[in-house]
């Protein structure tokens, strides 16, 4: 497979970017010791965002939601029906796709469907185009169920890069689950992390000054500080296939591409970012373009923790040393190797996407 890899090391700060269900930072134990650790999820979820607000050309346009019906009942009007029947149809088309969840159907409400549905807008405004001309032709047909998964690959996903990269899976409607072509691994900190105690005290502006001096509220939060090593990567060939993006042109899919390593290498997680904002840059990436080959990520770098003052610069000695020394034992062969810092963002970028076609 055509591949490209992104392998970053980034130094955050007191933070608590990725929680677990008590809302402590979360975990894991990697090389006999306890790392610091960020889900793949989270990260995705902060590239869609980063994106989505900051990159208007890279046709991240889908959207993750239950609330399907509203919008399937707009595109419909908008190509012609009325909005009883815009409703109407909107409510079957949402239950053939992911199933109505029976507990929002309730009068004088929209429901909702009873699972997150992933679509993006070119395939809504597809299905809607096309059950709006059969039903203007027959107002009473719903024979267009069976086809709907077809009108949303007629209509390709044009708009949709980030489905194409993250992928999806359709309970309802089998034919729609998508392989992503993005690889991510969970984020671990490529030292001994453990979680530290943050107590906070408010003070209750109202209340008048006298012996009792205590604070309004108290309380704690965890938080923890740690480089970490980040692996992503995008198998092009995946990505470009007839059932991802194969309509682009090829101006179209090095901006994709382009906007996926940009997202990648910039996006961070927002949580607490107004009380622990942690919003700093990676120290050092490498990133590959392989004309063959399997993702590689470089996490064994780092099975004996970093110690010591200098975590990033001891991180990044050993990450370069670990590839060089899989590069000659397993005979990994790459095309294109940048690194950040040596070079400027954009021409990281530049160099990595020149080979995508």
């Amino acid at each position: 497979m055509k591949l490209i890899e992104l392998h970053i090391l980034q130094s955050f700060p007191v933070s608590c970017l990725n929680r677990d269900d008590v809302g402590a930072p979360k975990s894991a134990t990697f090389g006999g010791v306890s790392r610091a650790r960020i889900s793949s999820q989270c990260l995705k979820r902060a590239i869609r965002e980063y994106a989505q607000d900051n990159l208007p050309d890279a046709r991240f346009g889908g959207e993750r939601t239950k609330l399907i019906v509203q919008p399937l009942a707009a595109a419909l009007e908008k190509n012609g029906l009325d909005a009883k029947a815009a409703m109407e149809h909107a409510t079957n088309i949402a239950d053939k796709l992911a199933k109505l969840d029976a507990k929002s159907v309730k009068d004088g409400e929209v429901p909702q469907v009873g699972t997150l549905t992933f679509l993006s807008p070119c395939e809504l405004e597809g299905i809607a185009a096309k059950v709006a001309e059969l039903v203007k032709s027959n107002p009473k047909a719903k024979d267009y169920e069976k086809s709907l998964d077809k009108f949303a690959k007629d209509a390709g996903l044009m708009d949709g890069a980030d489905i194409a990269l993250f992928g999806r899976m359709a309970a309802s409607m089998p034919s729609l689950t998508l392989e992503g072509a993005a690889m991510f691994s969970h984020a671990l900190s490529t030292h001994k992390t453990e979680n530290d105690l943050d107590f906070f005290s408010a003070v209750d502006d109202r209340k008048p000054k006298g012996d009792d001096a205590g604070a309004g509220m108290i309380g704690t939060l965890e938080f923890n500080s740690a480089v970490y090593y980040r692996y992503a990567a995008v198998n092009l060939d995946l990505l470009f296939d007839a059932d991802h993006l194969g309509k682009l042109t090829e101006d179209e899919r090095k901006k994709v591409v382009a906007a996926f390593i940009e997202a990648t290498v910039l996006a961070v997680p927002g949580a607490r970012k107004n009380s622990m904002n942690a919003s700093v840059p990676p120290s050092y990436v490498l990133g590959l373009y392989k004309e063959k080959g399997q993702p590689v990520q470089l996490i064994n770098a780092f099975e004996a923790p970093v110690k010591g003052a200098g975590l990033v610069e001891g991180s990044r000695k050993q990450l370069v040393e670990h590839h060089q020394s899989l590069k000659t034992t397993w005979g990994i062969e790459t095309k294109v190797e940048a690194a950040i810092p040596d070079v400027p963002l954009a021409s990281f970028i530049q160099q990595l996407t020149a080979h995508v076609a």
